[in-house]
């Protein structure tokens, strides 16, 4: 869900300004879920500009404090929101965990690193959201150990009904400060793609499990 549309614009036009958004359907981009798709969202790269990541992480921290000022947790997704996460926690002044794609196979075998206390209230940060699988693994993770989960905020959600229904089923709360609808729409404004490019964008969103 999308709470501020000046914000969602803003921040398509941020990813955009710094090439986060990469396009190539040549030699299409393989995602997690196997998709195949002629764009890729890098928002690790958000970090290495400071009013950019400074921009991002007060306005994800603002929906926590509007939507769930009883927050104590604040945890990021590996690899990619473990960043981000931190600077959240940090402008909140929680304490941060993160937790990770696959519990570790050795030590201590942990699948969230850092300290927490069982039954604390959390709220997952992510740095984008495409089917939603990997975010509601993580979200799962967190119950596992005892935490009282409220919700996940991300940067970037891809819109796909399968990640609504995904995160709807499993009764989870979830929050973007911009979607694939909203990039779409700005890039079209400043013609950021040509008009081959965004033929094969509209395809690929038309159908992107059968895409190619």
């Amino acid at each position: 869900m999308i709470l501020d549309e000046d914000i969602a614009k803003k921040t398509s036009e941020l990813l955009l300004q710094i090439n986060a958004i990469k396009f190539n359907h040549k030699n299409p981009f393989t995602w997690a879920s196997g998709w195949k798709s002629p764009i890729y969202c890098d928002n690790r790269i958000i970090l290495s500009y400071p009013e950019i990541r400074k921009y991002i992480s007060e306005n994800l921290s603002s929906i926590i404090l509007k939507k769930y000022p009883e927050t104590e947790l604040i945890a990021g997704v590996a690899t990619g929101a473990i960043g981000i996460g931190m600077l959240v926690a940090e402008e909140l002044n929680k304490p941060f965990v993160y937790v990770r794609s696959n519990q570790k196979v050795h030590g201590r075998k942990n699948s969230i690193e850092g300290y927490f206390k069982e039954g604390a209230k959390v709220v997952v940060i992510e740095d984008l959201i495409s089917t939603g699988g990997s975010s509601l693994k993580a979200c799962n993770s967190l119950k596992n150990e005892g935490l009282s989960l409220l919700g996940m905020i991300s940067i970037f959600n891809y819109d796909f009904e399968i990640s609504k229904k995904n995160f709807f089923d499993n009764n989870i709360d979830h929050f973007s400060l911009s979607s694939f609808t909203y990039l779409l729409n700005y890039a079209k404004e400043e013609k950021f793609f040509n008009s081959e490019e965004m033929k094969y964008i509209l395809s690929w969103r038309d159908d992107p499990v059968n895409w190619l």
